[in-house]
Formats: C-alpha cells, sequence, structure tokens
C-alpha cells in the first residue's frame, strides 16, 4: 500500500466510535497491544477498546463467513464484549462466495494481464451494488425468501457470463439462515446512530481500509480496489456530512511500499529493499504476500495530500531507517525529459516517469526507545523537516516500533 489515512469527526472530548467506511476483507491491519498482535480484516481496530464502539458502515461489503472467523481469532487473542460494541449498518452489501469464486475466473480470464486482487470479492460485489443486483444486510435479515430469490438470480447470472462457475444454491442458503440468526443481533441503522453520537459531542473515528493510491478514482488504475478510500468515501461511506469533518490525519511510513501489481516508480528491486521488506515485516495481513518497497515518495504524497487535505501527518516506522548509512527521497518526477508539477492519471506516463531524488546522510543510531522529537537524532529530525516542508502539513506523531508506547508525540 502505499497511503493509508485516518479521518477524526467532530470536536467532542470523548471518543465513541471507531468506524469503517469502505472496502471489505481485502486489507488487513496489525495492532499490538503488550505482548499481543491483533489481525484486523473487517472490524475497525478500536474494537480492541472496552469503551469505543465500533461501526461497519453502509459503505463496506461484508463477508460474513470471514467476519466471524476474524472475530473468534481475535476472541482467543484476548478480544472481550465485542457483541456489545460492534454495530453493522444495515445498508452495507454482503459479499457472498460467488462473488469470490467470480474474482478468480476474472483474474484467470485476464491472463498475464491480471490486476493482482486478492481474491476476496470485492470487485465483483461492488460490480453487483453497482449495477443494482446486489445484497445487502437488511436483504438478509427481511424476508428469507426474498433474499433466497435474489441469491438464485444473482448465481444465475453468473452461470450465464461464467462457464467455470458452480454452486450449490440449497446449501449456501442454509448457510445464510444461521449467519443471519447470528448478525441480528449486530445491526441498525448506523447512520442515525453516528448522527446521534455527533449531536452529543461525542468523537467518531474513521480508519481507511486502503491505501490513498487505490482509490478507484484517485488512485493507479486499474491496479485499485472497487471503492472510494479517499476522504470521499467517508462521507458516502458512513452518511456523515462534509462540515462534521474535523481533523484528517494522514498515515504514512517513512519509505513507500505497495502490495500486487501496478506501476511503483521509487521501487526498490536490490538488497535495500529487500533489507526494507524483511526489517519493516512487510508481508500483507490479508494475503500474505511481500510488499514492494522504495524510497519515500513525496511527490505521491502531496498528490494524496491535495485529494484528502490533510490537516496532520503520522510518520510510521521511521525505526526501520535507523541502520542506513543514505537515505534518498523522491522530490518530484520528470516525463519526457520535463519535470511535471502533477502526479499522472495515466499508468502509461506513471511508468515512464524518471523520479528526481535527494539524498540524505542516516543517523545510524537506533530510535526505538526515543519518546521525545528533540531527542530524536539531528540527521532524523532533518528527515522529518523535510517532509513537512514538502507537504506543507506538520508531522504530528512519529512511530519508531510496533507497540502503541513507541509514539514520539511532536509538541506544538
Amino acid at each position: 500500500m502505499l497511503q493509508n489515512r485516518i479521518v477524526l469527526s467532530s470536536c467532542g472530548c470523548v471518543t465513541i466510535s471507531s468506524s469503517r467506511s469502505q472496502g471489505g476483507n481485502n486489507a488487513g491491519h496489525t495492532v499490538v497491544v503488550g505482548d499481543k498482535n491483533f489481525d484486523f480484516h473487517l472490524l475497525p481496530s478500536g474494537i480492541i477498546h472496552d469503551k469505543c464502539t465500533s461501526i461497519i458502515g453502509n459503505g463496506v461489503v461484508v463477508h460474513l463467513p470471514g467476519l466471524f472467523e476474524e472475530l473468534a481469532k481475535n476472541e482467543a487473542k484476548g478480544l472481550k464484549s465485542w457483541e456489545k460494541r460492534l454495530i453493522i449498518s444495515n445498508r452495507a452489501h454482503l459479499v457472498l462466495d460467488m462473488h469470490q469464486q467470480v474474482d478468480g475466473l476474472q483474474e484467470a480470464e485476464m491472463g498475464g494481464k491480471s490486476l493482482g486482487t486478492t481474491k476476496k470479492g470485492i470487485g465483483p460485489c461492488y460490480s453487483s451494488k453497482a449495477t443494482r443486483n446486489g445484497i445487502r444486510v437488511s436483504d438478509l435479515l427481511g424476508d428469507f425468501k426474498v433474499f433466497s430469490e435474489k441469491v438464485e438470480v444473482l448465481a444465475t447470472m453468473y452461470k450465464r457470463l461464467y462457464p467455470g462457475f458452480s454452486i450449490d444454491l440449497n446449501a449456501e442458503l442454509a448457510r445464510y439462515r444461521e449467519f443471519a440468526e447470528r448478525l441480528r443481533p449486530l445491526v441498525r441503522d448506523s447512520v442515525s446512530y453516528l448522527h446521534a453520537s455527533l449531536k452529543e459531542g461525542k468523537i467518531v473515528l474513521v480508519e481507511g481500509a486502503n491505501a490513498a493510491m487505490l482509490d478507484i478514482d484517485f488512485g493507479t488504475y486499474p491496479y485499485v480496489t472497487s471503492s472510494n478510500c479517499s476522504i470521499g468515501g467517508v462521507l458516502t461511506g458512513l452518511g456523515l456530512p462534509p462540515q462534521s469533518i474535523g481533523e484528517v490525519v494522514g498515515v504514512v511510513k517513512a519509505y513507500t511500499t505497495r502490495v500486487g501489481d501496478g506501476p511503483f516508480p521509487t521501487e526498490l528491486k536490490d538488497e535495500i529493499g529487500s533489507f526494507l521488506q524483511k526489517r519493516g515485516g512487510e508481508i500483507g495481513v490479508t494475503t500474505l504476500r511481500i510488499r514492494r518497497c522504495g524510497w519515500l515518495d513525496l511527490a505521491l504524497l502531496r498528490y494524496t495530500s491535495m485529494v484528502n487535505g490533510y490537516t496532520a501527518v503520522c510518520l510510521t516506522k521511521l525505526d526501520i531507517l535507523d541502520t542506513l548509512a543514505e537515505i534518498k527521497v523522491a522530490v518530484s518526477y520528470n516525463l519526457n525529459g520535463k519535470k511535471i508539477d502533477y502526479f499522472p492519471g495515466s499508468i502509461t506516463d506513471l511508468g515512464q516517469v524518471e523520479v528526481n531524488y535527494i539524498t540524505m546522510p542516516g543517523w545510524l543510531k537506533s530510535t526505538e526507545n526515543v519518546r521525545d522529537f528533540a531527542e530524536l537524532p539531528p540527521q532524523a529530525q532533518d528527515y522529518i523537516r523535510l517532509i513537512e516542508n514538502e507537504m506543507d502539513v506538520p508531522v504530528k506523531w512519529i512511530g519508531v516500533g510496533k507497540g502503541r508506547e513507541s509514539i514520539i508525540c511532536v509538541k506544538e
């Protein structure tokens, strides 16, 4: 992933909700608490906080078998009382196993030009949503006969379109009848719940599921996800009005990574790229694919900041760079021999850009135990100031380790 972001809505003083607004279980987050690693795919990571209500919004596509499996795995790691703190929107669409099967069939049809999807059924589910034959949570919890008819119509369409498609319809429907009863206590109208929370002056924290450069409109199309994972997806995926957005925090690694195919201007295919993969633990939580790694790309970050309107940056994994004697930073691109002041909208152009780098001295000191900005090595401070100056956005948090305690809060 090239970029993640978190959006903070409202100006209250009590954190009330951690919300997901888009995507499905095609992305993952790892949260380290003490000696425990929690892996999240559909669940907002706020679910581990016992005073936080977690919301899976209407813009999310939900694979119920995956959701219940995720809950069970994290429950075994110590997740408690989630039943009282998890809300699922009745407007969210369901990812059925047939969507996942079709995802694989579509990738196979493309052969060598495949998009490198996770095959989690996300694209086919959003396609169903757009063509208005999608199936929502409210359909499952309503008249089961109507739900069954909708599933059958979708299956019939896929059988016609894909000769290799197969489904045991009776078994699938029996399984979803059981899911319906497990799901029912968790479902409510999330829009009215969120607006009531905002009126009470409470905070809603919205967590991005995918990187900004995977946004279907603003990312490296077609090597993108099937939803808007930029700021606009927060509004449509939760039913929040623009004026409710308070602070927009861009969560940025100290170097650049990407999972899957597509152009990657600063990618390192040498020993430094391998070093970043190993030292940074760059393995996708969902796919277990090794992430592609490269130098920090400020041309890309300025673009995502334009789209999202970052008010602050959280810079993570600074400690991964601790042992490098030199660090390169991409500051701009050349296309056809000329410097450009925009981020290319064509993947052909993006694949042909020449990157303009500056080289900075490394700090060759461990930053893992640093908790004050002034205690960082001068070279590390310069690196952060460069990012601030180039993005024109303050870096307010710096991550120097895996745990929650490994955060430097930069004072104003």
